[in-house]
């Protein structure tokens, strides 16, 4: 699908009230609380970034961690939505409106990666890179299970699935600090790790 085609896509969910919900996800909640709290130190510039963020709202969670958060989607109105409800809480974010699977993520660039239900496999080497040395990954997304599990809600195309312990493989060179997959109610693999 091109660009076009995915942003349109993408819009039009937004336009219509889907992934509406301002609450961060609870496993970015979590993982803050119990990794990022304790191993990434405040003070100073703290960098995160939300990789294909929607609407922001883990973005916004994390500005009002003391974060500076950028957040990346390809949608304009997601985009939208999200520096909105960040200026109703006096939060600012930086934002850009990109394809994910496009984007330049740089080196070395930030302290803190949130990517959740993102799949874009040839990314996987530049989110590597993207973090800087001690910095964290949280990565939630659907495995090759989800379709059997969730009643035919969400994705059911491979391509946006992860293989069982993909994450794992994937992420290898970092230092996994926790990994799960879920089978209750929707297939999901759920990682923090830490680039060394």
């Amino acid at each position: 699908m091109e660009a076009t085609d995915e942003r349109a896509l993408w819009n039009e969910k937004f336009r219509s009230g889907s992934h509406a919900s301002m609450e961060p996800d609870p496993f970015l909640v979590r993982a803050h609380r119990d990794y990022v709290q304790t191993l990434i130190a405040e003070g100073g510039e703290r960098r995160a970034l939300d990789l294909a963020g929607g609407t922001g709202r883990n973005a916004i969670f994390l500005a009002e961690q003391g974060w500076n958060v950028t957040l990346l989607d390809i949608s304009d109105v997601g985009i939208e939505r999200a520096q909105v409800e960040a200026a109703k809480r006096g939060l600012l974010i930086k934002v850009r409106n990109e394809d994910a699977a496009f984007a330049d993520l740089g080196r070395a660039a930030f302290d803190l990666i949130a990517v959740f239900f993102f799949l874009e496999r040839e990314l996987f080497p530049d989110i590597r890179e993207a973090l800087k040395p001690g910095g964290l990954l949280i990565y939630r997304t659907y495995t090759i299970e989800h379709p059997r599990l969730s009643g035919g809600r969400g994705p059911r195309h491979s391509m946006h699935l992860l293989k069982r312990n993909e994450l794992l493989q994937v992420f290898s060179a970092l230092e996994v600090l926790f990994y799960r997959e879920t089978v209750i109610g929707k297939g999901v693999a759920e990682l923090v790790a830490r680039r060394p």
